[in-house]
């Protein structure tokens, strides 16, 4: 299995994320310059060009990008914190089927950077295009602790491996 995921802005993957991520298959998860532009899964797909991804999954600014690319390549997706206001579609000339991919999604309810409410809002509005599995747990903040994130991939791989 081919893992894409995407870290947030000034971050990378822990090691200790990778470990729980390598136990379900291959993981690619480059290094993303988002200060000079947020929003770009165009570029990120084009860095593996042979590559073809059976999940992605990302962390804040790298969820953002994690949907707009399981959106254009077809596959589930597990975000965390995605700061879906800033999403926009793009087309993408590539070989990619276009369809509908079921998204797992865990928001913060304390979240000081992204706004969960404002996640749903945009969620609500676009519910005809992905089979969505959303989880707010209210005293989460932005950071996703290990525990959590253990969990969350677990269950994740169970459900769409069923």
């Amino acid at each position: 299995m081919y893992i894409l995921y995407l870290h947030g802005l000034h971050s990378k993957l822990s090691n200790e994320k990778r470990e729980v991520l390598e136990q379900y298959g291959q993981v690619f998860a480059p290094d993303i310059n988002y200060s000079e532009k947020h929003f770009q899964p165009d570029l990120i797909l084009k860095q593996f060009p042979n590559t073809e991804f059976n999940v992605v999954m990302g962390s804040s600014m790298g969820a953002l990008n994690a949907y707009a690319i399981s959106e254009i390549i077809g596959r589930p997706a597990l975000l965390f914190n995605p700061p879906l206001v800033k999403y926009r579609e793009i087309e993408f000339s590539h070989k990619f089927t276009r369809g509908l991919s079921t998204k797992q999604i865990l928001l913060g309810g304390s979240d000081d950077v992204v706004n969960a409410a404002e996640t749903l809002n945009f969620l609500g509005k676009n519910l005809q295009k992905s089979e969505l599995n959303i989880k707010v747990l209210p005293q989460l903040g932005h950071q996703i602790p290990i525990d959590i994130f253990t969990d969350r991939v677990k269950k994740f791989f169970k459900d769409i491996c069923a």
